[in-house]
């Protein structure tokens, strides 16, 4: 499969498929012996986690500075996406209760499998949504429940989100930009920056830690970056 261009998800879902399979006719007497005993999963390559420099971050930032609904808006949302690792469905999900600007608190009440989870924010990141907050209360639908709004007087969706933050990317020169960069982008950043693994499985809501094994190598690719930017070997 993996040669034919499967995902190595996709692989290992049918492997685990077929075991249970054959698990099932050895239990029930259509087979003898088990035929994929001891046969080992499949490895898939390790793909390369696109994320979002800090410089790029910055400009993505910077590409927001404006008065306007959506300027205010979009900073907002990016500060919160590269600090929390907040899912791009959740992050379209929140209500106005679900942030607490005091507390430096967003509450998911329903992520990936159903879980809830409470993530911090910076005092930074609080201050971005407050002024949105503040913008958003001309806003013709401002007496709705959910946090973001569009401009024009529409509400926010998955196609205006991507769309407004492809915008602010391609202000800021990164190239390829799609929202769950973001997400990579904060794992990545809560790494390099020595935070603890549960941590962060906690503030992202991952169950396990297959995802930040993908994201300690990346973080370490970055900070070998870096490192390697400032020894300049070239200079010879």
């Amino acid at each position: 499969m993996l040669d034919q261009g499967a995902e190595a998800n996709t692989a290992k879902s049918r492997d685990l498929a077929l075991k249970r399979y054959a698990k099932w006719l050895v239990n029930e007497g259509e087979l003898s012996s088990d035929p994929l005993l001891g046969l080992k999963p499949p490895k898939g390559d390790q793909k390369v986690v696109q994320a979002v420099t800090e410089d790029q971050l910055r400009r993505m930032i910077i590409a927001c500075q404006g008065k306007s609904l959506t300027d205010r808006r979009d900073e907002a949302i990016i500060r919160l996406m590269a600090e929390t690792g907040i899912r791009t469905n959740e992050v379209l999900d929140l209500q106005v209760p679900d942030v607490n600007l005091t507390d430096g608190l967003v509450t998911i009440l329903r992520g990936k499998g159903g879980k809830g989870r409470v993530s911090p924010f910076s005092v930074q990141t609080a201050s971005a949504i407050d002024r949105y907050l503040r913008a958003r209360r001309a806003h013709r639908l401002s007496d709705t429940g959910a946090l973001w709004l569009g401009g024009g007087g529409k509400g926010l969706g998955y196609h205006g989100l991507r769309k407004a933050l492809k915008l602010r990317a391609n202000a800021a020169g990164v190239e390829n930009f799609h929202l769950h960069m973001l997400r990579h982008t904060a794992a990545i950043r809560w790494l390099s920056k020595n935070g603890s693994e549960s941590g962060l499985m906690s503030v992202a809501g991952w169950k396990n830690r297959t995802m930040i094994d993908r994201y300690i190598g990346a973080a370490a690719a970055s900070l070998a970056a870096d490192e390697a930017r400032r020894l300049n070997l070239g200079d010879i």
